[in-house]
């Protein structure tokens, strides 16, 4: 009698799939060769101590599976064309290139929330689930939730200035799903793209991927600069700009720019990706009109609840020019439709009853006394190793380095303070101007922002001051064109 390479998994509790699951991984794994006789189903469960009924049930199942074949008089044989055998595992999975980093002060993305906010969310999303009908149980409209488009377009015309039917918005994953979603329906492959320089590390590495070309376009003090768009790349297909909030350098896109790039993009046929990142936090009056909301049928405007509420929610949304809606909903329907629908109408519920409303009010609080908490340390500790303009909107404060220091030296410092913290050349298409730090100031407490922005200050100040003296450009205090500076 052949005695069979198998184990039982014990982990499986019946008896006929065990044999199954032991041979089937015999037979794939090439254990068993094609042709091989199999014993009886009496011999086998003799062999493996079970019951000959579980022998005879896997059989059949193998013969379904087409691993096996029972032949009238010459038993039953491991089938004759197999697939090629599966290569061993590897010994240990491969570490992946965007493994989580710690939640360490300045860390970029990061919100905060509270208690009652996560009740009421809670709450909403089961009252939603219990009382769903079979409409909401379906795929629905690939734009997601009219309920959700209908605050959203009511909160865009109170808060922004634009103006949309609901019917124009469509529910997305986050802002770089609207950016992929929006480039494969709207861009041909090889499409040049104009990139603000510095700009978003995300976007840039989402417009690769889509087969996009980036066009670096220098940023100074009035935002994207139009006029070198158009002499280094005047077939660009589209723009990806933060007029509200250039990231990371916080400038506001001038009225000028923003007439030269509507008119731009009217004239060439280009689209223009406005991302709206984080307009709910600006501390010193209301949020600015957004570029939308000069009535252009060129912009794609990009809004998220990711700073609102938690990058975990995967909820934004993107407001389109009646004419391309239909290519881009096609577009998502071949996609992944839309995020999950009881969350979308939970978030609505949280507009519509003003939770959300009074929500941002609370963190807006917070983070104004995070950003002042980290700007008074730094200005302690610094000295003027670090030069900065502490930023009447947003979640995050860039810090330039003295003139010559290198990005090498800039690291040095950061491993030094124990801070999670983007280089200002991370964002940089084409590296100028001096080094510096994106500080993220929220979703930490105050204490231990102020202390990590002494620490920070304390290295720049011990380390980039020695490469800065070295350095042959120190003598000449150039300003950076893309930032404001104090």
């Amino acid at each position: 009698m052949l005695d069979l390479p198998i184990h039982l998994d014990g982990a499986i509790r019946n008896q006929g799939r065990q044999v199954h699951a032991a041979l089937r991984a015999a037979i794939v794994d090439g254990l068993l060769a094609p042709g091989l006789t199999l014993p009886s189903s009496r011999d086998l469960a003799a062999q493996l101590g079970v019951r000959r009924n579980a022998i005879v049930a896997a059989y059949e199942h193998l013969a379904s599976d087409g691993l096996i074949e029972a032949r009238h008089g010459a038993g039953t044989t491991v089938a004759e064309r197999l697939p090629e055998p599966t290569p061993p595992a590897p010994a240990a999975a491969p570490r992946l290139a965007h493994a989580p980093v710690r939640a360490r002060p300045f860390l970029l993305g990061q919100t905060g929330t509270d208690a009652r906010l996560l009740r009421r969310l809670g709450g909403l999303v089961r009252r939603r689930i219990a009382g769903a009908t079979a409409d909401e149980l379906g795929y629905g409209d690939p734009r997601g939730s009219a309920h959700l488009r209908a605050q959203v377009a009511a909160y865009l015309a109170a808060n922004r200035g634009v103006r949309c039917d609901p019917e124009c918005i469509a529910i997305v994953s986050g802002t770089q799903a609207a950016i992929r979603l929006c480039a494969d329906a709207l861009l041909p492959p090889g499409s040049r793209v104009w990139m603000e320089d510095p700009g978003y590390y995300a976007t840039q590495a989402t417009l690769r991927a889509a087969g996009l070309r980036l066009a670096p376009v220098p940023v100074d003090d009035a935002g994207l600069d139009v006029a070198a768009g158009a002499r280094r790349a005047a077939g660009a297909k589209a723009v990806y700009v933060t007029p509200s909030h250039q990231f990371p350098t916080g400038v506001i896109l001038a009225m000028r720019r923003r007439i030269e790039l509507l008119d731009w993009a009217r004239d060439s046929g280009a689209w223009i990706f406005e991302d709206d990142y984080d307009s709910e936090f600006r501390y010193a009056g209301p949020p600015l009109t957004a570029l939308a909301g000069l009535g252009s049928g060129r912009v794609i405007y990009i809004g998220t609840f990711t700073k609102t509420l938690f990058a975990s929610l995967r909820l934004a949304y993107v407001v389109l020019p009646p004419d391309v809606v239909g290519r881009v909903v096609a577009a998502r329907a071949a996609h992944d439709r839309f995020p999950a629908r009881f969350l979308q109408d939970a978030v609505a519920d949280l507009i519509a009853d003003g939770t959300l409303a009074a929500h941002v009010r609370r963190m807006r609080a917070r983070y104004r006394e995070a950003r002042d908490a980290t700007a008074a340390a730094l200005r302690e500790s610094a000295g003027d190793a670090l030069r900065f303009t502490v930023p009447e909107q947003g979640l995050h404060l860039l810090a330039l380095l003295p003139e010559g220091v290198s990005r090498a030296t800039a690291l040095a410092i950061r491993d030094a303070a124990e801070v999670e913290v983007r280089l200002l050349s991370d964002t940089q298409l084409t590296p100028r101007g001096p080094e510096g730090f994106i500080l993220g100031f929220s979703g930490f407490e105050s204490a231990a922002l102020a202390a990590a922005a002494r620490r920070i200050g304390r290295a720049a100040r011990e380390i980039a001051g020695g490469a800065a003296q070295r350095s042959p450009t120190a003598r000449r205090r150039v300003r950076h064109p893309t930032v404001p500076l104090e």
